[in-house]
């Protein structure tokens, strides 16, 4: 758009210390200290996420710096009365002009004189100085990157916020299978392990993973043999080394009716450890409230039968032998089924039940209880082990690796809320009792929606809220992963210092939840692309669009094996961490 009318010159060396000159602020729309449009000169382009900045000077406070970024851009013929001129002016019969215009939403003034540009002033795209200024970039000391923005550039994350100094936890959300919600989070660790924030914590920070979709998240140590070149010099532009993850542990669930708790992988044969827990560890520790971890379990009646029954357990179970089996009231207990019915049998027996129960229960009440217990045999009896030597190391641990993933996705729901909930557990009691936020524990759920919903309450949920409101003084971290905020429990979402969102659902992204995202961002959303991302961090007023850089792990099995020809698609129809991502 050609503005005209003369403007005051501005200083020649605030113009070199920016980008080119694009335009002009508007004077027919009116500017304030929070935004602006601009007017485009003829031949000049500006797209959303473009950086711009501007000055003006104030007496009494010098040159004020007003930067933003573009959060609207339109197009339209000035002159034009109707519709229909449209097709005048096409052909030259009436006289009308093209103009291109932009809205910019303020991101940082500077210093903090908030007066509006004036109409007329000069408006550049922002260069490297202005552009980190714009988006605060300068003031972060401990920067993470977390992809490039739209004018090839780094962007960056404060660290500030991810490891609970000003803020913690991050909640991702988007469809399932486009918004690569896995691959960012991966990312987003990779970069904080090896952007050089964590300094000498760097060694003893840890990674807790829980993998459901396939084997895809199990060979994160491994190079990615689809990595090109390109890709390859975008993680140069990032400051980060294009390769692997250097420390992985892989924890998967016994193969069924395998004696010997071999872990239940095909793809992965070194660097895997079976999970399980022994029916001693079941009792002592109290875990027979995870068995009922669904949020409909909280609120049937049987509730507190649990938990009575769980103390009954506690107090006399006894080990026997060194396969984890116990012995109670003159029975021994071998396998997760022998233990439900000797309850069963107990509970069902007027003459005991009161002394399992430690009052009078409705004998509904205790059928309810019994029912739910029985269905659970099935997907618990393979974690649940009394058949196995105890002494053997069978525990989820963090301190074998940098990266430990819990590999869930050939566990039935039920017995993967039980791992999720037991683990998450045993980790939070650890970060209790070391006394130390240092070193810090990141820790990765997928589909939070299942685990901490909105309604109702269960063992899990407690667990995750307890995360939120107080992981941050310890040290946990929670990057939490759905597919709509909507239904996760409000007071989770809302402890997430940095939000980010991929792909939305058109009818999810109306949700009050996502205000976070101005209206024109949630119109993008609706048709992301996948790898890229709008990430929202408090520092600054607007959400970016990041594009993060194809992984350089491997995401699927495929992925790990030798180099094939290249005119040969060898991953036509497998299945990935949600779907391909785009070279960078």
């Amino acid at each position: 758009m050609t503005v005209n009318g003369a403007a005051s010159r501005e200083a020649s060396s605030a113009a070199a210390a920016t980008g080119e000159a694009v335009g002009r602020v508007l004077g027919t729309q009116a500017a304030s200290p929070l935004s602006f449009w601009v007017g485009l000169e003829p031949g000049k382009v500006l797209q959303l996420d473009d950086v711009v900045v501007t000055r003006r000077e104030v007496p009494g406070h010098g040159t004020v710096l007003v930067a933003g970024v573009v959060t609207t851009v339109e197009a339209r013929h000035e002159g034009a009365a109707y519709d229909s001129d449209v097709f005048l002016i096409a052909e030259g019969a009436l006289p009308a002009a093209v103009v291109e215009v932009a809205e910019v939403r303020v991101t940082r003034v500077e210093p903090e004189v908030f007066v509006p540009p004036l109409p007329g002033s000069k408006v550049f795209v922002a260069g490297a100085g202005d552009r980190d200024q714009a988006l605060y970039f300068d003031v972060m000391d401990r920067r993470v990157p977390m992809g490039m923005g739209r004018d090839g550039q780094p962007l960056y994350v404060n660290f500030d916020f991810l490891d609970g100094t000003r803020g913690a936890h991050v909640s991702i959300s988007g469809v399932s299978g486009v918004a690569t919600k896995t691959s960012f989070a991966t990312f987003l660790l990779y970069s904080i392990f090896n952007s050089g924030v964590l300094d000498a914590e760097s060694a003893n920070t840890k990674a807790l993973i829980f993998s459901v979709k396939g084997e895809d998240l199990l060979f994160l140590d491994h190079d990615n043999v689809r990595l090109d070149e390109r890709a390859r010099a975008a993680y140069a532009r990032l400051g980060l080394p294009a390769q692997p993850f250097g420390s992985v542990h892989v924890f998967a669930p016994p193969r069924p009716g395998d004696p010997n708790g071999v872990p239940h992988v095909s793809a992965r044969t070194q660097g895997v450890s079976s999970f399980f827990w022994t029916l001693v560890e079941l009792c002592e520790e109290e875990l027979l409230r995870f068995v009922f971890a669904d949020a409909d379990d909280e609120r049937a009646g049987y509730s507190l039968l649990v938990g009575q029954v769980a103390a009954r357990l506690k107090s006399w179970a006894e080990p026997v032998g060194d396969g984890g089996a116990v012995m109670i009231r003159g029975t021994a207990c071998r396998t997760f089924g022998d233990l439900v019915e000797l309850l069963s049998d107990q509970l069902q027996d007027e003459a005991t039940r009161l002394e399992w129960t430690g009052a009078q229960t409705p004998l509904g009440t205790v059928n309810a209880f019994l029912r739910r217990l029985r269905s659970a045999v099935k997907p618990l009896s393979p974690i649940v082990r009394g058949d196995l030597p105890f002494f053997r190391a069978h525990s989820v641990r963090t301190s074998d690796a940098q990266v430990t993933i819990v590999d869930l996705h050939n566990l039935p729901e039920r017995a993967q809320r039980f791992v999720v909930g037991v683990v998450l557990r045993g980790e939070f009691h650890r970060k209790e009792t070391s006394g130390t936020a240092k070193p810090l524990l990141f820790v990765v759920l997928d589909e939070l929606n299942k685990y901490a919903p909105r309604e109702g309450d269960s063992p899990i949920k407690e667990i995750l809220l307890d995360v939120a409101e107080r992981g941050r003084s310890l040290g946990v971290i929670l990057i939490g992963a759905q597919q709509t905020a909507s239904e996760v429990e409000r007071r989770i979402v809302s402890n997430s210092a940095v939000r980010v969102a991929g792909r939305l659902d058109p009818a999810e992204a109306a949700r009050s939840e996502y205000g976070w995202l101005p209206p024109a961002v949630r119109e993008r959303a609706t048709i992301a692309k996948p790898g890229t991302m709008f990430v929202a961090q408090p520092e600054i007023p607007v959400p970016l669009a990041v594009a993060f850089p194809f992984p350089a792990w491997a995401t699927r099995p495929a992925e790990a094996a030798s180099r094939v020809s290249p005119s040969a698609d060898p991953f036509q129809g497998l299945p990935g961490v949600e779907d391909d991502i785009p070279p960078f």
